[in-house]
């Protein structure tokens, strides 16, 4: 297999970018509070802060926006929409809502009371923030694999088996509303999960009689990853092994601006009839009718065909291939990246890189800045500002054991020109790695802080 595998698509549109020189870039990260989600997409040249919506759409998506529905009630597009998503994905019920952590806040607001805890191999960002803000706790529950950085495993995204049944016996199962697992594991370098293990979730989570929820945002992702690693998979289609995986949930929220393939999009299934009435009655209050749910009807039409698009394996070979490209020839460098490399981004351990500057000054932050002033390139840290909390009894900041910074790669828009200009960047960075300096925050949320937060460089 060559190093970089042609794209399967040729150009068609094309928008112009702009690398600002390096004196304006210091001037705009420092404006920015040395936060790169503050910088304007304007000063940024090479934009891996998501995957996240910023995909470029095909042509057949387009030509399917110009068939939209935009009737209130019944519309057209939700039943092309519906027709896809039950064949991918099975469930009696679904809401479509305008991207994933409106499903999350739909289904906390459902299901959770305060007091309650949720377990997962990693929640994400949104989903321990919806949890945290209905007054419940989020629970980490990933093998013990998912924290050695450089260790090849072919699963890292795992739940650890006997701590989820160690968690339910200790906490309780009336204290569980619901149990997730994450598909891939974002949060842990967008490692996969294997069939298996959803498999042996799935028989933990109902032996207790506790619902399982899929966060399917990269599922098809997740499926070629299966049939590429999991003996007894590699005859398989795509859309076999997705149609396998879901069934053994009891339902999934999905940010769809990911395997979705769109710039908006999501949706919230189940089985459970009584809990959709509830959820139904939810969306109409926060995001709209059950039938367009927050979504124009061209969106949900984009939607039907990109999760088509997204099943097919000589676009998902591209998709893995160009990731690896990226972050093979870091590791090449000596950065120390999550090994093996993940599908959608590169996720560089920057407490690693800068050996020099302490957890407690965020080296993920000089990283993503020094990003953006060598090259312009926008990343985005998912570690300690991101994912440190307080500890319940003692008030202390508990840490957590990787600060990732992750360059997430956007579907079909960066080529390899684009991938050898941020090689030639980080080897600047590297050249200069031990002049860099620590960073502290000055202003920051109580929830999900590292979206708004504030910091200044140290001397």
């Amino acid at each position: 297999m060559p190093k970089y595998i042609p794209e399967p698509f040729r150009i068609k549109v094309v928008e112009p970018i702009e690398l600002k020189d390096r004196k304006t870039r210091e001037k705009v990260i420092k404006s920015a509070g040395y936060n790169t989600f503050s910088v304007k997409a304007e000063d940024i040249f090479i934009d891996l802060m998501t995957d996240s919506g910023t995909s470029a759409m095909s042509q057949n998506q387009w030509a399917a926006m110009m068939i939209g529905d935009e009737s209130y009630a019944g519309a057209r597009s939700f039943y092309r929409l519906k027709e896809v998503i039950d064949e991918i994905f099975g469930f009696k019920f679904f809401v479509p809502t305008h991207q994933g952590r409106a499903a999350e806040n739909i289904l906390t607001s459902v299901l959770l009371k305060e007091g309650d805890l949720v377990p997962s191999n990693q929640h994400f960002d949104t989903t321990e923030g919806n949890i945290y803000g209905r007054g419940g706790t989020p629970v980490n529950l990933v093998n013990g694999d998912a924290y050695i950085l450089d260790k090849q495993v072919p699963f890292k995204g795992n739940m650890d088996i006997e701590k989820l049944k160690q968690f339910i016996e200790e906490t309780g199962p009336e204290h569980i509303p619901f149990g997730m697992i994450t598909i891939t594991n974002n949060a842990g370098g967008g490692q996969p999960v294997s069939m298996q293990n959803i498999r042996e979730t799935a028989k933990v989570y109902h032996s207790y009689n506790i619902p399982f929820f899929i966060d399917a945002c990269r599922f098809a992702e997740n499926a070629y990853y299966i049939q590429q690693r999991e003996p007894g998979y590699g005859h398989r289609s795509i859309l076999s092994i997705a149609q396998e995986t879901f069934s053994y949930a009891d339902g999934a929220t999905m940010s769809a601006k990911k395997d979705g393939m769109v710039n908006i999009g999501g949706f919230l299934a189940m089985n459970d009839e009584e809990m959709f009435v509830n959820v139904r009655n939810e969306l109409i209050m926060r995001e709209g009718f059950p039938t367009y749910g927050g979504l124009a009807g061209r969106d949900l039409d984009a939607l039907a065909v990109g999760f088509k698009e997204v099943l097919k394996e000589d676009y998902l070979e591209y998709r893995l291939a160009q990731t690896r490209y990226l972050g093979e020839s870091f590791a090449e460098l000596g950065v120390p990246v999550m090994q093996p490399i993940g599908a959608h981004a590169v996720y560089i351990d920057a407490k690693q890189f800068f050996t020099h500057i302490p957890q407690t000054e965020l080296p993920g932050i000089a990283l993503a800045v020094a990003l953006y002033e060598y090259g312009g390139i926008r990343g985005c840290e998912l570690g300690t500002v991101a994912f440190s909390h307080p500890d319940p009894v003692t008030g202390e900041m508990i840490m957590p054991e990787l600060d990732l910074v992750r360059l997430a790669i956007p579907r079909r828009v960066y080529t390899q020109s684009h991938f050898d200009y941020m090689i030639e960047v980080m080897k600047e960075i590297i050249a200069d790695k031990d002049k860099f300096k620590g960073y502290r925050i000055v202003k920051a949320p109580k929830l999900m802080r590292h979206f708004t937060a504030q910091y200044e460089r140290l001397k």
